[in-house]
């Protein structure tokens, strides 16, 4: 019998952290038909900022890729909230969008973003392969290093 996602997570060492409202004047997530759009979560972990600094200067890419991943458990806690915990009605992660707070020449931002991306694919497989954007940035919100959003496809 195929392993349910919450067992996949588990198997990988993985607990989905608790969700925390939106520090500014936003929500979680909306939907839009079968689509939801989860807004981009930061390295947070217990509520707090982790994973401070910037690639390129105060932080490794290993560091970075640590940050994704981060990011992503964040980003499947919000989305077990959409789905009333039933991780099964994701019918696929659609797109990811990566921002990584980094210094002007650094240039493996889409190294670091696959911190979020191997995640979604070792959970989901085929259903968490995405389109993606990695993007530079001179900073992030509270000084993380590492912010993901996503766009993810559920079954009503």
């Amino acid at each position: 019998m195929p392993k349910t996602i919450a067992e996949r997570l588990r198997d990988l060492g993985y607990a989905l952290p608790q969700i925390f409202s939106p520090a500014a004047n936003y929500i979680s997530w909306t939907r839009s038909g079968d689509l939801v759009f989860i807004s981009g979560q930061i390295s947070q972990e217990n509520g707090q900022p982790a994973f401070i600094g910037r690639l390129g200067d105060t932080m490794s890419l290993e560091d970075g890729k640590r940050a994704a991943e981060l990011c992503a458990l964040n980003l499947l806690a919000q989305i077990n909230d959409v789905v009333g915990g039933d991780l099964s009605r994701i019918r696929r992660i659609v797109r990811l969008g990566g921002f990584v707070n980094c210094v002007p020449d650094f240039d493996q931002q889409s190294q670091v973003i696959n911190g979020a991306s191997d995640l979604m694919v070792a959970v989901f497989g085929d259903r968490g392969r995405h389109a993606r954007t990695a993007v530079g940035v001179s900073s992030l919100p509270r000084g993380v290093a590492v912010e993901v959003d996503a766009i993810v496809d559920i079954a009503l």
